[in-house]
């Protein structure tokens, strides 16, 4: 014990989650974009959140960065947040979904992802990155291409817009 009590673990705090986004982007005709990493595997834009930053701003980001797509956060709906920690490592992954994204799609990160393409909800392909297929899942339980990926989803209530005065 320290002399404030504490197990000295419990001393310094160590960094043991990580925090992201994935966002379901639709496109005008209902299909959605998933990007093909070199192992094969498909992935929703998305990423790390950044401190300061809430999960809309994050996946308007991510979505710019990882595509050159622009999306309003204010246009970005957050659907469930996602809790996973295997391998000791807590993953935290907010499921957004927005349908007012901006632009082509094209592979601005090339060392991550070979191509973008546009699938229809029936087509989603089932080699999927996991918290990927999660945040699918969250969006559409009812896809019959996702694989089984345990994730506890904590919905989230829409919040009611702020009363207006006159």
């Amino acid at each position: 014990m320290t002399p404030t009590g504490e197990r000295p673990e419990r001393a310094v705090p160590q960094p043991n989650a990580v925090v992201g986004v994935g966002l379901v982007v639709i496109g005008a005709d209902g299909r959605i974009l998933l990007g093909q990493a070199h192992d094969g595997r498909w992935e929703l834009p998305g990423g790390k959140v950044d401190a300061g930053e809430d999960f809309e701003r994050a996946a308007a980001r991510e979505l710019e960065e990882e595509t050159a797509l622009r999306a309003d956060p204010g246009q970005i709906r957050v659907l469930s947040v996602q809790i996973d920690a295997k391998g000791g490592l807590t993953r935290l992954t907010a499921a957004a979904v927005t349908s007012a994204a901006q632009g082509a799609a094209v592979v601005t990160e090339p060392h991550k992802i070979v191509r973008w393409q546009w699938f229809t909800p029936q087509e989603v392909p089932g080699a999927l990155y996991p918290p990927s297929a999660a945040v699918l899942r969250a969006w559409r339980p009812d896809l019959p291409t996702l694989p089984d990926v345990p994730s506890y989803d904590y919905a989230v209530t829409p919040t009611a817009p702020a009363p207006t005065t006159t």
